[in-house]
Order: structure tokens, then sequence, then C-alpha cells
């Protein structure tokens, strides 16, 4: 009996021992996952065995037992496959930044090779010179428009003495004193000024030696001419330039068109985006309020009068108050006409002076002197007296485009010393111009020859 019982344990054991590790070979069966890692082979094949030993130990209890120490061997082997899985994962980040390392140093390789810099460079470069020759172009453009526009504004003029001028060379082939003396009988008749004529014809003669011809007359004409006016500070005024509100005071006698260089002015500058107030100071005047009161409502500013025959300083002194007041930028003020050879009207004109400074609590910023280009060397006169009574700063020269006289623009300047700001030649709002004396002189000097279909 004790041999049979032995007899079973063995082949229990056996059976145990086949079904624990003889399954194994079967085991290739599922080759199916091998997509998944070694770990998903493994488990599969442990859970079958586990499902398929119960039946066939059912009949041998103390063998079941055994087979449980055998599984756990197993399942240790198991794990032993995903450690070595894992290893993987680890090598795969530490490769990662090794391949990105060149990546990064791409981009130091390509900008540390001058070859592809140079040409870009060059590029540049060629760009900017594209850039840079059409403005020049432009400049020269709208120095050529402005010349032509005052060619046309001074057409009377050049009608006048600028073509006797071209008369004279005419006849004469030969540049020597006689032709100079002419020369000199014709700039007085413009009305330049016996003094500024002397100062040209003298310079004329200093180089007469090297005026070898017609042509190079004209151009030492422009160039002498060039010279006078510009050594003031003449142009457009400045706004804010000393503070707001810049208070401009205007002043001249009647018939000069102050009003309407105020109104001129006031639109310029309501272009410009500034805000202007304008204070109608000639209250002698009733048709000089009403002129300002149209040109406020055309421009679109605002005005301050007083009563009929008000005290001019005060209507002045409430003006700058309101611009101060109100954040405005320009202040502009009429003032009522007076004869410069009326003492006491000077007078009352400096107290304007004062009462604006002390509204502005600082000097005024402007007095413009406007006077009438066809009054000729009146005009010069008119400067001197006026300069004499109050500083004077700026003059506008008006009705330019329609005397022969424009030559007086280079006595003014000459004698006086000072800039001029505007110049009017003509009646639209635009024909006030600023004043730009290189365009000035060459429309005034250039050769009427020069103009194809134009007449001198």
């Amino acid at each position: 009996m004790m041999i049979f019982v032995i007899v079973l344990v063995v082949l229990a054991a056996a059976v145990g021992t086949y079904l624990a590790f003889g399954r194994k070979p079967s085991s290739p069966e599922l080759p199916e996952p091998r997509e998944d890692d070694a770990p998903p082979k493994v488990l599969p094949t442990a859970a079958p065995a586990k499902a398929k030993e119960p039946p066939r130990r059912s009949a041998e209890p103390k063998a079941a037992p055994a087979e449980p120490k055998a599984a756990p061997a197993e399942p240790k082997a198991a794990p032993a496959e995903p450690k070595a899985a894992p290893a993987e994962p680890k090598a795969a980040p530490t490769e990662a930044p090794r391949s990105v390392e060149p990546v990064r140093s791409e981009p130091t390789a390509a900008e540390s090779d001058d070859s592809p810099s140079a040409p870009a460079v060059v590029a540049q470069a060629a760009v900017a010179v594209k850039l840079a020759a059409p403005a020049s172009a432009a400049s020269e453009t709208e120095s050529r428009e402005r010349v032509a526009i005052l060619k046309k504004g001074l057409a009377t003029t050049r009608g006048g003495f600028i073509a006797r001028l071209a008369q004279i060379f005419s006849r004469k082939k030969e540049i020597d004193p006689a032709l100079l003396d002419e020369m000199q009988a014709v700039l007085i008749t413009a009305d330049i000024g016996p003094r500024t004529a002397d100062k040209l014809l003298d310079r004329l003669r200093a180089r007469l030696g090297q005026l070898r011809d017609t042509d190079a007359v004209w151009a030492a004409l422009s160039e002498e001419g060039r010279q006078l006016v510009q050594g003031t500070r003449s142009g457009g005024i400045v706004v804010g330039e000393h503070g707001r509100p810049t208070t401009i005071l205007v002043v001249g006698v009647n018939g000069v068109g102050k009003t309407t260089t105020i109104g001129k002015l006031a639109s310029h500058f309501k272009q410009d985006g500034k805000k202007v107030v304008l204070a109608a100071g000639d209250t002698f005047r009733a048709a000089a309020v009403l002129q300002l009161e149209v040109w406020a409502k055309r421009v679109g500013c605002e005005l301050v009068k007083g009563k009929d025959r008000a005290d001019p300083s005060s209507v002045i002194f409430d003006a700058v108050k309101k611009a101060k007041a109100d954040g405005l930028d320009v202040v502009i003020a009429d003032t009522a006409g007076r004869l410069h050879t009326k003492s006491n009207l000077m007078e009352e004109l400096k107290k304007v002076v004062r009462t604006a400074e002390k509204a502005l609590e600082r000097p005024v910023d402007e007095i413009l002197l406007v006077l009438d280009a066809t009054t000729g060397q009146n005009a010069i006169q008119q400067a001197q007296l006026f300069k004499e009574a109050i500083p004077v700063s700026g003059i506008v020269l008006t009705k330019l485009d329609g005397t022969a006289k424009g030559g007086v623009v280079l006595g003014i300047v000459d004698e006086h010393r000072v800039p001029v700001r505007y110049i009017g030649i003509g009646e639209r709002v635009e024909d006030l111009r600023e004043f730009d004396p290189d365009s000035f002189v060459r429309a005034l000097f250039e050769k009427p020859d020069e103009e194809p279909g134009v007449q001198a």
C-alpha cells in the first residue's frame, strides 16, 4: 500500500512538473502580440497555466501545495524582463538631447559664416541708396516748383528790370565797366535802392576779370543777391518756440493788407492743426473788425473784439488771457493802421506792445510789419521808422505780383537786416508764402531765355 501511495505521489509530481515546465514549448503559439514589449508575453503565459492546473490536481490534494512554490518562480523571472524594458526608455531620453544639440549649433554656424552676410550687407546698402535717391530728387523737384511759382508771381518785376538787363546784355558782347554802369541805372529804377545797387555793382566790379560772358554775369548777380538776403533768419514763424501761446502783433500803415494777411496766416496755422484766436485790435475802423469776423468764420477760429473805439490794448490783453486759459496755440492781433510820420500814433503802438507783454508775462513772439511792395522806396522808409518805435522782428511784403518793384525785398533786407517772413504773390490763401531766400533770388535773377515758352 505504501508503495502504491509512493508511486501515486511520484506520478503526481511528474505530472505537476510536466504541467509547470513542460508547457513552455507551447507558449510560442501566442506570437500575435509581437508588436508589444516582452513583459506582455510573459503575463498571458502564466495566467492560463494557473487556470488549467486545478482540474488535474483535484484528485491529489497533497500535490496542490507544491505548485504554488514553482509558480512564484515564474513571476520572479517575468519582472526581470520589465526591468530591462525601462532601461531602453532611459537610453532614449539621453539620446534625444544629443540629437537636439547639433540643431542648436546650426544657426550659430550660419551666423558665423561670412559668405552669406556679405551679399546681405550689399543688398541693404543698395536698398538704402535707392531710398535716398528719390528723397533728393523729390527735394529738387519741390525746389523747381517753388521757383516756378515765384517766377509767375514776380512776372511783372521780371518783365521790368530783368527784361531791361537782358536787353543791355544782348547789345553789349564785352563785359566792361561801361556795361556795369548801365546795369546800375536799371537796378536803381527797380527800387532795389541806391545803397544796395551800389553794393551789388561794387562786388561785380571786383570780379570783373572772371566775368567772361553774359551767362557769368547772370550767375554772379544771382550769387550776390543770395548773399544779401541770406544773412538774416528769414522764413515762416515757428509756433511754440518761446512758449505758448505764440503771440503775433501785426502792424503797418492803412491799406497795406494787414487784415487780409492776418486771415491768411490764421488759415495756415489752422491747417497745421494749431488752435488760433484773432484779436480785433483795430477798434477805430469798423470795417477791419467785420473783415476779421469773416476770416474767423472762414478759417474756423475764435475772435476777441471790443466795443467800437474801445482801447486796442484791452482787446489784445483779453485775447492773450483767453488763449492762456483755454490752452490755445496762436494769438494774432490786428492793430490800427497809422502813418509812420505821426509820433503820437507810434507812441500808442508802443503801449499796445507793452500791454501784450504784460498779459504774456514775457516778450511777444513776433511783431510783423506789413509793407506794400508797390510803394517801392517808401516801404524801405516805413521799415526804418517802425523799427525805431518798436522791435520789429519780421516783415511781410504784400502785392509783389502787381508791381515791377519786387527788387525792394533786397533793399529792405540789406539796409535793415530784418528777416522777411512771408511774401504775397496773389489773392488766394496759398499765395501768402513763406519767404525762401534761395528760391526767391533764383526766380528773380534767372536768365530770361532759360524759360522756354514764358515771357520774362
